[in-house]
């Protein structure tokens, strides 16, 4: 595959959850006459996103010039490199140079982008054009974009989560298949781990959770968690899903040498998006990650096979093989902008047409965002890639829920992580249960 650009979702930090606060109190919502502007005349929108590589910006172009030979009367300015803080902003002001079609590539902050105002609801807007949602996007897909019942975003392009290993590796320690299951994966982890000296010679596997897309969220997807219980509580506490997935990643850390040894052997290695990932350069055998890993591993000219398998799952979902975590970009039309229809045009076009979405999904290299998209034989792809396409599709993938103030119930989750690895926490349940409650305190200062 060609080069890959870094995943639409990682580039968002978690630092863009405080930006989001802006929306609290930006609550511009939409008129309750709905949209007015007539689509058929001629008209300009605004349309800013967050891409900025190179080959990305010309995907988007591409993508952009698709739908305008196709509405010929709308016509798109298009604004790139846009965070997240910059897109919040112009929400907030309005005026004619502000986006009318935003997209974002932090799915945590969903919750705030509804519950704000700041975007439209779009279930109207699909109504009105007769697309079902549930059966044109995928449902984990469909699962992130909403919050409350209130369809703010829409799919554009996705991230799928999977495991990248070494053929090589594989082959001198005598394992012929993936880990199916974690207590597989937990065993390949130990047969492929060569110490040396006070380091490694390989690591079958970082469990750390700054070990490259490790984080709590991408472990916990195979235990298929509730976050919050119907009351809107914080489950953390209730749902066993949560002990057994800190329960294994504190095991694994243990088992392969211990959290000091492992972060002192990882602070010698690349970085994540640098041709020394430790992946790429052989170090780590296994690796957990999303489908643009793969191009950039191949672009560093690894001297090994890379294998692509999902992720494995706890022993006693083994029927469950083949799902993963799901994320990616989202698009929305502004609750400010007085040419909504148009607007709408525009999303409608980049999310639901199925050859639109494949076209864009093949220049940026990541999973698309539709069903009908998901089976197109238009998609160009390294056989090994299908992978992410079923784990999209499957119906047993997870997502994070939305969240009224965003991600930080995520980071609470992370923090309770890193507290657990490296022994800060001691008592698993009783963090859990201290986890839960400041959740609960975030959530109800934020409403």
């Amino acid at each position: 595959m060609p080069e890959v650009a870094p995943s639409l979702a990682r580039k968002a930090a978690y630092a863009v959850i405080a930006s989001l606060a802006l929306l609290t109190t930006a609550c511009t919502g939409q008129s309750s006459s709905g949209a007015t502007d007539d689509a058929s005349k001629d008209t300009t929108i605004n349309f800013w996103h967050a891409w900025s590589a190179p080959n990305e910006v010309k995907a988007v172009k591409s993508l952009v010039a698709g739908f305008e030979k196709a509405h010929p009367n709308i016509h798109v300015n298009i604004v790139g490199n846009m965070t997240d803080d910059k897109i919040n902003q112009a929400l907030r002001s309005g005026g004619d140079r502000a986006p009318d079609v935003i997209s974002s590539f932090t799915t945590n902050n969903v919750g705030k982008f509804c519950s704000s105002g700041a975007l439209v609801d779009l279930n109207p807007f699909f109504k009105k054009s007769r697309i079902d949602p549930e059966a044109t996007f995928p449902k984990t897909m469909n699962e992130y974009t909403q919050f409350d019942g209130n369809r703010c975003t829409v799919p554009l392009l996705g991230d799928a989560y999977g495991l990248y290993y070494n053929k090589t590796a594989f082959k001198k320690a005598g394992i012929t298949a993936p880990p199916r299951t974690w207590s597989e994966f937990e065993a390949d982890a130990r047969k492929l781990t060569i110490p040396q000296g006070d380091g490694y010679k390989q690591l079958g596997f970082m469990p750390d959770y700054h070990g490259w897309e490790s984080t709590t969220e991408h472990y916990f997807g195979q235990f298929s968690p509730t976050y919050f219980a119907k009351d809107g509580k914080s489950a953390l506490a209730k749902d066993p899903a949560f002990e057994k997935g800190f329960t294994l990643q504190k095991k694994l850390v243990d088992e392969l040498g211990g959290f000091r040894k492992l972060e002192k052997f990882r602070a010698t290695l690349g970085d994540e998006w640098g041709p020394k990932h430790p992946f790429h350069t052989g170090q780590v055998a296994m690796q957990m990650d999303g489908e643009w890993r793969l191009g950039m591993a191949e672009e560093a000219k690894p001297g090994f096979e890379i294998g692509v398998a999902p992720l494995p799952v706890p022993d006693d979902r083994a029927s469950e093989y083949g799902k993963g975590y799901i994320t990616g970009t989202i698009a929305g039309i502004a609750a400010s902008s007085h040419k909504q229809n148009a607007a709408w045009e525009l999303v409608k076009y980049m999310t639901t047409n199925t050859d639109a979405v494949v076209g864009f999904a093949n220049d940026i290299h990541n999973v698309p965002s539709t069903l009908a998209a998901l089976k197109s034989p238009k998609l160009k792809y390294d056989p090994r890639f299908r992978t992410f396409l079923d784990i999209a599709a499957n119906p047993d993938s997870t997502t994070t829920p939305a969240s009224i103030n965003g991600g930080v119930y995520l980071v609470t989750i992370q923090q309770l992580g890193y507290d657990y690895e490296s022994g800060k926490v001691t008592d698993l349940k009783a963090g859990l249960k201290k986890a839960a409650a400041q959740i609960d305190t975030d959530i109800a200062q934020a409403k």
